[in-house]
């Protein structure tokens, strides 16, 4: 990499805000360009705290989902040097990017559904832990996804399910292919009789609560390691072995071990208060001995609002020794960290002769499914997997669970109604109805 590479890396950690402007405006450097330490320079500008670069960066559509070399996203840098300016830029630029991300995505995907022959399908998730007392509380659910046209619908009741406390309801997410915009893709309170478009600009009330969320809590990542993962197929027998086969509803599914899949899970907490710390383990605790009442209402617990933390200690060496070093120099405040790693058993079922292709499946989730127990199946189904269709798949969701996810009752439907398709004519448009969407 040529120094030159990294003018804007230069001019952010010098918190020269006129530099970073003219670099920006000359459309010559790559505004997600990594240094050696993996950071951005959005990630520079969070870890040392300088507001004004952040608000550029970000303002001029930076992608704020990428980690560096230690695993940690800008907004994770953000929440631990506790600049609340900071977080809500960050927030912020992260829902745009998911937004714009759907709009790229949406010509290919209606041109490919109106290809594809009219379905519908079950996604069956069970939740389970080696933890027992847990796994007795954990929730289930069976996801419909119906497709017609260049139109999608998904109904769930979970949802969501993250950290250490899930939603219960009865949704469902509208796509219209035809349409553009806030328009396209609209989710339904089926209970309340409500609706929200989800391409909007968020009201900053909700995003101050999110802060405040972020700023009360712990900092955790927890990911599979998946460069070792290998897949086995699964025997029967004792002297004579044979492939496993099983049958999923009617599909025949080939069972193959998964090999080499170890969540690692990291936690920091350098910017949570005594208080803070001890909330944090009240909720663990609830958690760990099944209490429903904390874990199924997110309203239950409320977070205060915090202003800004006071700043750490600013570095004491310059550009050239930073960009020199031989290790990850400190750049916001001292580290707290915990991390664990935990080998898994799991296994996944695939199936030769199912209808679907896992690409046109990831497709349509990527654009219906922005729940976030939704990812971590997003994550492993786009690995390289063996010949066939994953109709059943066990992945981690959480350090301490995992989710057993089935693909079932697959039909090609000609009869499904246009209505089915549409926002009811009683339902009422409530904009801050779903704040985290």
């Amino acid at each position: 990499m040529e120094p030159s590479d990294l003018d804007l890396h230069k001019a952010v950690f010098n918190n020269d805000v006129e530099k970073v402007k003219e670099l920006l405006e000359s459309k010559k450097y790559d505004i997600n360009q990594r240094d050696k330490f993996g950071n951005t320079a959005l990630h520079l500008a969070t870890m040392m705290g300088f507001i004004d670069c952040v608000s550029i960066l970000t303002d001029n559509n930076c992608d704020v989902n990428i980690k560096n070399e230690k695993g940690w996203t800008p907004l994770a840098e953000a929440v631990s040097f506790g600049s609340r300016t900071s977080i809500k830029s960050i927030l912020a630029r992260i829902k745009r990017q998911s937004k714009s991300s759907l709009e790229e995505r949406r010509p290919q995907l209606v041109e490919t559904l109106k290809n594809f022959q009219d379905f519908q399908m079950d996604i069956k998730w069970e939740f389970h832990s080696w933890v027992p007392i847990i796994s007795r509380w954990l929730p289930s659910d069976t996801c419909k996804i119906s497709k017609k046209g260049s139109n999608i619908r998904l109904d769930t009741t979970l949802i969501e399910f993250t950290d250490m406390k899930w939603q219960r309801g009865d949704i469902s997410f509208l796509f219209n292919g035809s349409k553009s915009g806030s328009d396209a893709l609209v989710v339904l309170d089926n209970e309340k009789k409500v609706y929200q478009k989800m391409n909007r600009n968020d009201p900053s009330n909700e995003i101050e609560e999110e802060v405040d969320y972020l700023m009360c809590s712990d900092i955790v990542t927890a990911q599979m390691s998946t460069k070792p993962i290998t897949f086995a197929p699964a025997l029967n027998g004792w002297i004579f072995k044979e492939n496993r086969i099983e049958l999923i509803g009617e599909m025949e599914c080939e069972v193959y071990n998964v090999h080499g899949m170890t969540v690692v899970s990291q936690k920091r907490r350098e910017h949570l208060s005594d208080e803070d710390v001890k909330k944090n383990k009240e909720m663990v605790e609830a958690f760990q001995r099944g209490d429903t009442s904390v874990m199924e209402n997110d309203k239950a617990h409320t977070f205060p609002r915090k202003d800004s933390l006071p700043p750490p200690t600013k570095p004491s060496y310059n550009w050239d020794q930073y960009s020199s070093s031989d290790v990850v120099p400190l750049l916001g405040r001292n580290i707290q960290l915990t991390e664990s790693r935990k080998a898994l058993k799991v296994n996944v079922w695939m199936c030769k002769d199912f209808p679907l292709s896992v690409k046109l499946l990831l497709n349509v989730l990527n654009v219906v499914a922005p729940l976030k127990h939704f990812e971590k199946m997003k994550e492993f189904v786009s690995l390289k997997l063996p010949p066939g269709f994953p109709v059943k798949i066990e992945i981690p969701v959480l350090p301490t669970i995992v989710a057993r996810i089935t693909f079932n009752n697959f039909e090609w439907k000609d009869d499904l109604l246009d209505s089915s398709f549409a926002i009811p004519s009683d339902y009422k448009e409530d904009q801050h109805h779903f704040p985290d969407l």
